[in-house]
């Protein structure tokens, strides 16, 4: 399979990309940035931006299956970037299969689309998008997996994943990002504590994505469908947090606030901010106290169905392993 890959050089793209060529196939990346190393491994490394649609026409050309994992992510951000990547750079890449005639599309979405500041647990695909989104990036990844859910029909097949909380070697944003506050002093406990969350092993995602292509056949589930991603083993997250850090050499928090009071001096913070400091990200926001606080986790059973997902690693197994990763010195 000749296959390309929008953000072939990020966190789970490079992985996605690294499993494809382990199977033999033959890999494009579509990237911002420059991967030398990427080129080293035989993958042809083409640079552009998603919102410019010519120059991802032109990069699909010869495709037989694009992954779509570059996005825009965050809880806090300008709304004109997030849409020029999330959406119009999504549209470009279903613009992009049809005219070259690609028949299949598997996209790389978030469970956050659906996230309504209520616990969700055990929530299955058809829960409902929310009327409202207090940020960007869960606003426009839901347009975006709109858009590729609609393009579905006989002349290209679609699929979106929704992987939850992505975690594992050469993460550069959540865990660093966790342990960096911890190691600040600026990480509290939000809520009371007793929240469950679903995490997911990088590898098991990446792997995932290429089971759905696979399963994108005519006549099937697949084609148009929507699926959760996860390690299906919810941990408490701050009892397993606090582990966590323990186990790696960081403190931990040392304070606990309500999700009441968070939200409400997250508030704030994103009031001054968007006045005052535009181009600054607060420390904590509304949706990311909202996170911390309730339980999220997914009902996983149409992946294991349709796509014949199941996850290689126990929760102990993918903690050993990050722990072992961020005691090396967390090596990209």
């Amino acid at each position: 399979m000749k296959a390309l890959v929008t953000g072939g050089g990020g966190f789970v793209g490079r992985y996605v990309v690294e499993q494809l060529l382990a199977r033999g196939d033959e890999v494009t990346v579509f990237t911002r940035g420059a991967y030398p190393e990427l080129t080293a491994m035989g993958v042809t490394v083409i640079r552009g931006d998603l919102s410019d649609e010519a120059a991802v026409v032109e990069a699909c050309k010869g495709i037989d299956c694009v992954f779509h994992i570059a996005a825009k992510a965050g809880a806090w951000g300008d709304e004109a970037d997030f849409y020029n990547t999330n959406v119009v750079g999504t549209h470009n890449v279903i613009t992009a299969c049809r005219v070259n005639g690609i028949r299949k599309l598997v996209n790389c979405s978030s469970p956050s689309v659906i996230f309504d500041n209520k616990a969700h647990e055990g929530v299955a695909e058809d829960y409902p998008y929310p009327d409202r989104y207090e940020c960007p990036y869960p606003e426009t990844k839901a347009k975006a997996e709109q858009l590729v859910t609609a393009a579905n029909d006989e002349t290209l097949m679609t699929v979106t994943l929704r992987p939850h909380l992505i975690i594992g070697p050469r993460d550069r944003h959540l865990l660093p990002q966790v342990l960096k506050a911890a190691a600040g002093g600026t990480l509290p406990q939000v809520g009371k504590g007793d929240n469950f969350v679903d995490l997911s092993y990088v590898e098991d995602v990446a792997r995932a994505h290429l089971l759905a292509a696979d399963a994108l056949k005519p006549g099937s589930n697949v084609p148009g469908s929507v699926y959760f991603i996860s390690q299906d083993e919810p941990v408490n997250l701050w009892p397993w947090l606090r582990n966590l850090l323990k186990r790696t050499g960081y403190p931990e928090p040392k304070f606990s606030v309500s999700l009441g009071v968070a939200r409400f001096a997250a508030g704030i913070m994103e009031w001054f901010y968007r006045n005052f400091v535009p181009n600054g990200t607060p420390k904590l926001t509304r949706f990311l106290a909202s996170e911390l606080a309730l339980s999220h986790y997914y009902d996983i059973s149409a992946a294991k169905c349709d796509l014949g997902y199941t996850p290689s690693k126990t929760m102990q197994e993918v903690e050993d392993i990050v722990v072992d990763w961020v005691d090396k010195g967390m090596p990209s």
